[in-house]
């Protein structure tokens, strides 16, 4: 399994009138923290988008426990359960300073050709980074 970890620092306007996260941000920050993870294993969402594939997302899940705060550091924890095919899992839990598990989540992404936005396999490169996390 690959596991990877990124921080974000909540800004006052992805708060509500709480000074709550607004739910919807937490879609933004599992993006963030998705190509933070990708960037920590060597590989670059740039590039493979620069050689002709995407990764849409397919689906995405959020499960808020409590809520986050202005001006709290989060930490994401970003999981990759199972090498990727055609589609690639991402499974997520953002924690507060304190260590609690705040919201969790998932996203399925798939690969397609950007030319003609059919289903390809991932990319070679991104196979061969992640295959010793799943020895």
């Amino acid at each position: 399994m690959f596991q990877a970890e990124t921080q974000i620092r909540v800004r006052y306007a992805e708060t509500d009138q709480m000074g709550y996260v607004y739910y919807g941000n937490y879609a933004m920050y599992f993006e963030v923290a998705r190509v933070e993870a990708m960037r920590s294993a060597g590989f670059s969402y740039r590039e493979m988008e620069e050689n002709g594939v995407m990764m849409p997302v397919l689906e995405s899940h959020f499960r808020y426990l409590k809520p986050g705060k202005y001006d709290e550091l989060l930490t994401i924890k970003t999981l990759i359960p199972e090498l990727p095919g055609v589609r690639i899992l991402f499974e997520y839990q953002v924690m507060n300073e304190s260590g609690e598990v705040i919201t969790e989540g998932w996203t399925t992404l798939a690969f397609l050709k950007k030319d003609s936005h059919t289903p390809t396999r991932p990319p070679g490169n991104l196979l061969a980074l992640l295959k010793p996390f799943f020895n």
